[in-house]
């Protein structure tokens, strides 16, 4: 006997395949296809898990954040939340399935659909749907702000004595869910609860640098004051050529010290990414050339004119780089004491 013989409902499945025509089949495959391309194409949720649900009072409410950084709660938990599940324990299938006729049916009744407004019924009647992550499940969803929405309709509904006894309890669960969205926020509320935070914070270094940093070179023009050279070569105990523009090398790595390391969080390590090198990996072009015109560059200038007035009044090196370090202390450095302060072995000609 072949083991790969159809048995039972597989048996029929394939006799039901089997008297199908080659145009149906055709059809029927088109359709699967088509249904796989749909999923694939779907928003894939980043943040969020079952296990970390969003808890106001007794209500446990699923939300993730999607790409895109729009937060969403699901279908079902929002159901849960504002206590429309009725007719005892229902099975995850059986819950998912009555899901999407719940909300439109609850906003179609007349004691609150004149409170929705037009807008909001329509939301409602239009979930997104989106993939879970990990798993990659289908699951539908509402933007997060449309849960105090609808808490809010039914709470203007209550003052307007248009809820009787029968909406009590999704009237209480309304009140209970606005006063904990008010404590907080419903954005930071999901944030929290999936995790985004950590993300966030990362988003807002990245901000940091757009504002900063350009996309593209600017035209190189006179930025660092001769003085600022002048300056240096004074403190660090070296006579100032004015019949060449030569300077030591290693004062390419005092200035990133000085200057780039202050202006902003990884603004240093971003202009070292953008800007174009060499075959020898010598950067083509100034740092000061990648920075933005409304941001970068102005943040320059200024931070330049200080750097230069705490050099004149400098009568050394160390003295220089201790008032740098207290009134422009590096990004991510504690700011060192004065007492603190050790200059090491510095010669002043060299690093």
């Amino acid at each position: 006997m072949n083991d790969d013989t159809p048995t039972g409902r597989a048996k029929g499945g394939a006799a039901r395949a089997s008297a199908l025509s080659p145009e149906r089949r055709r059809e029927i495959a088109k359709a699967a296809a088509a249904s796989r391309w749909q999923v694939a194409n779907l928003p894939t949720a980043t943040h969020g898990s079952p296990e970390q649900p969003l808890r106001i009072g007794g209500a446990e409410i699923d939300c993730y954040v999607l790409e895109g950084d729009m937060r969403v709660v699901t279908q079902r938990s929002m159901i849960r939340a504002i206590g429309l599940t009725r007719g005892g324990v229902r099975s995850d299938l059986e819950a998912e399935k009555g899901a999407g006729a719940e909300l439109p049916r609850f906003a179609a009744q007349n004691w609150i659909k004149p409170f929705l407004g037009n807008d909001l019924e329509l939301a409602l009647r239009s979930p997104i749907v989106f993939k879970l992550p990990v798993t990659g499940a289908v699951a539908y969803g509402y933007p997060a702000t449309i849960l105090a929405d609808v808490c809010d309709a039914i709470l203007r509904a209550r003052d307007a004595g248009k809820a009787g006894p029968r909406q009590a309890d999704i009237v209480k669960q309304a009140d209970i869910l606005v006063r904990g969205f008010a404590r907080v926020g419903i954005v930071a509320l999901v944030d929290e609860a999936t995790g985004y935070q950590r993300d966030r914070a990362k988003d807002a270094l990245a901000k940091i640098l757009e504002a900063f940093v350009a996309k593209e070179l600017a035209a190189w023009v006179q930025t660092f004051p001769a003085d600022y050279y002048e300056q240096m070569f004074r403190l660090r105990g070296l006579e100032f050529p004015k019949a060449t523009v030569q300077r030591p090398p290693y004062f390419g790595t005092l200035t990133n010290d000085i200057v780039y390391k202050r202006l902003a969080p990884g603004v240093l390590a971003e202009l070292k990414r953008v800007t174009p090198r060499n075959d020898h990996g010598r950067p083509k072009a100034k740092y000061f050339q990648s920075l933005t015109s409304n941001v970068g560059y102005p943040k320059l200038k200024e931070h330049l004119g200080a750097v230069v007035a705490l050099m004149r009044i400098s009568k050394t090196w160390d003295g220089f780089m201790a008032l740098l370090n207290q009134h422009y202390p590096r990004y991510g450095d504690t700011m060192m004491l004065p007492l603190d302060y050790d200059p090491g072995e510095d010669s002043g000609r060299g690093l």
